[in-house]
């Protein structure tokens, strides 16, 4: 045996061996494309639903919040009506303690009052453009 042909049966072994460490690699890399492959698909399949899902519920939380932020307004309105109408009632009990006079300019103060809150009242009400709870 001369050199060459050791050299050229090393190179065969070398060889050998290499593929012999290839092989196994080679099918285990073609089973992972595999499994890429059908999780993709798998993907593909699931998640242009989901996507949809989550618009549409995004969508949901943008109206309750648009909802929630008029039923604020609405009531920030209606608690400013009644704050004037409790300085009206406030100004008529000032008046009708402080008045010594008859009962007549009492009862008189009292409905003038009363005339003043329900008057305060309606223009709140017609300022709100017939819009109630919240809509």
């Amino acid at each position: 045996m001369t050199i060459v042909e050791i050299a050229a049966m090393l190179v065969a072994v070398a060889f050998a061996v290499l593929v012999g460490y290839l092989v196994p690699l080679l099918i285990q890399v073609r089973k992972t494309v595999a499994e890429s492959e059908q999780l993709l698909a798998k993907l593909n399949h699931d998640l242009p639903p989901l996507i949809g899902e989550l618009r549409a519920m995004s969508q949901n939380l943008n109206d309750l919040t648009e909802q929630a932020r008029g039923g604020v307004e609405h009531a920030a309105m209606l608690l400013h009506a009644v704050g004037e109408v409790g300085e009206s009632v406030q100004h008529v009990h000032d008046v009708v303690r402080g008045s010594s006079g008859s009962m007549l300019t009492n009862v008189a103060s009292v409905f003038a009052g009363f005339k003043a809150a329900t008057q305060v009242m309606k223009e709140r009400f017609r300022g709100e453009g017939g819009h109630h709870n919240g809509g």
